[in-house]
């Protein structure tokens, strides 16, 4: 699609300087960007800005674009692989590969719940589909999604068996950029200990929120219990959108 021209280019520019290749750790400007790429400088800086929202980098005006520090320091809590919110891209980790095993894939009846959060009306279906992710056959996270049929009405076990965001983004033209999230930590339960590899002292983490797309429809409906290990919260704040 092109329309997803800035995301080859984002991907690239990401590869690039995970690659060092930028010693003086500025990016060429727009200009320059454009001209090398061969597209257009909206392009480049819709992808520009999407690294700069995940903290890639950073925009210092009239200086440029510069590679965030940080990201150099610690680059497993920066993984993510387009505009979407995929799990599957964001919890990659030292260079582990991430799988995902289908638990179970169902149509459901929408709950009074489910119709509030996804704005749905009665006697509307939500697909349930329960998934176990892994790194390295590792298990590492139960993850319980609800999306609504409607939204995507040619899901299949093939397909939710793989990033389901990245499917949307590829296939339908449909981004998931925001997402509202709960973090928490509780006990396990039985289920956790023998999925997650736990013991019966060990706690599980719990992320629980809504996922939207780019125009603000709400897509999933998403409860993720992880192993209590990979539990670590990274964000960024903006100071000038909160003066």
């Amino acid at each position: 699609m092109a329309d997803l021209v800035y995301r080859t280019v984002m991907v690239d520019l990401k590869n690039r300087i995970q690659a060092d290749e930028f010693k003086s750790q500025r990016l060429p400007d727009e200009r320059s960007l454009s001209e090398e790429y061969g597209v257009s400088r909206s392009t480049i800086k819709r992808a520009l800005n999407i690294l700069a929202n995940q903290g890639i980098i950073f925009k210092k005006r009239g200086s440029g674009s510069f590679i965030n520090p940080l990201y150099q320091k610690n680059r497993t809590i920066f993984q993510y692989g387009g505009s979407n919110l995929g799990v599957t891209d964001s919890f990659i980790s030292n260079g582990k590969t991430s799988q995902i095993k289908l638990l179970d894939f169902k149509v459901i009846p929408a709950d009074e719940e489910l119709q509030k959060d996804l704005f749905l009306n009665s006697g509307d279906f939500v697909y349930e589909i329960k998934r176990l992710r892994l790194f390295d056959n590792q298990p590492f996270m139960i993850e319980i999604g609800y999306i609504p049929i409607k939204l995507a009405p040619e899901l299949s076990a093939e397909i939710v068996s793989s990033s389901i965001f990245n499917y949307m983004e590829e296939q339908a033209g449909k981004s998931v950029t925001k997402s509202f999230m709960s973090i928490m930590a509780e006990p396990s339960n039985a289920e956790d200990q023998e999925l997650l590899c736990l013991t019966p002292t060990e706690p599980v983490g719990i992320m629980e929120g809504i996922f939207f797309l780019d125009d603000g429809t709400p897509f999933e409906v998403s409860n993720m219990r992880l192993h209590y290990k990979y539990l670590k919260f990274n964000t960024f704040v903006d100071l000038n959108e909160n003066a």
